[in-house]
């Protein structure tokens, strides 16, 4: 599940190198470009069918979930979050939104590991 076409549909042989052929589902109520020879299904559908959706075609293979804190945090209010990967950039803002907007606990993660990624660190936290 992603947010990549508009530039993936610009170039889209970036779109095989990003993400082979995973499905993807894009959460849009707009029209966007459909990026050829990719299988993305553009929806609007709640993220409890999404889920069941994408497990079923995810197999036993992990579903990976981009696009925004808010999207993150329906699928945490919906108990579909199991664990919880960012990449912390060496940015400073004045102001700005929160990671995600949900009120997801200290005592309900647990950090799995920290790795230097170049100049980020990847945070890997399970949720409980």
């Amino acid at each position: 599940m992603g947010r990549r076409p508009r530039a993936a549909a610009r170039a889209p042989e970036h779109w095989t190198a990003w993400y082979a052929d995973r499905p993807t589902w894009v959460f849009t109520h707009r029209e966007l470009a459909v990026v050829p020879g990719a299988d993305i299904r553009f929806t609007q559908a709640s993220v409890e069918e999404v889920h069941a959706e994408a497990s079923r075609a995810a197999g036993d293979k992990d579903i990976w979930l981009m696009g925004g804190g808010d999207l993150v945090g329906q699928f945490a209010d919906a108990g579909l979050l199991d664990r919880i990967v960012t990449t912390i950039a060496p940015v400073t803002l004045g102001a700005g939104a929160p990671l995600l907007p949900r009120d997801i606990r200290s005592d309900r993660l647990t950090l799995v590991s920290a790795v230097q990624k170049g100049q980020f660190a990847e945070l890997t936290y399970d949720v409980g």
